[in-house]
């Protein structure tokens, strides 16, 4: 379970009634994939809540909010904190 596998959510977990998509980002920065390798998986935990596949893997999740969340083993540089900041902006424009 990592970034690199968009077909898979890495972590679900419930915490106050929302439901936390969790992205587990081991790579470094300086990947020059690493970027779209994010947009990717953050595509796909979209896509898996707009087409409701995620209450047939976790019915608990029938009825709460939702967030996606990144958790990332290095620092983020200015260029990934940009992108964050627009994919944030982008989320909470559509209710994430």
């Amino acid at each position: 379970m990592s970034v690199e596998s968009k077909e898979v959510i890495d972590f679900i977990s419930v915490k106050f009634n929302k439901v936390y998509l969790t992205i587990s980002d081991h790579l470094k920065w300086s990947d020059e994939n690493h970027l779209l390798l994010l947009q990717d998986k953050i595509n796909a935990y979209l896509e898996t809540i707009e087409n409701e596949q995620n209450y047939e893997v976790y019915p608990d999740s029938l009825g709460k909010s939702f967030v996606i969340q990144v958790v990332t083993k290095y620092k983020p540089n200015k260029k990934a904190i940009v992108f964050l900041n627009e994919i944030k902006t982008f989320l909470k424009k559509n209710n994430y």
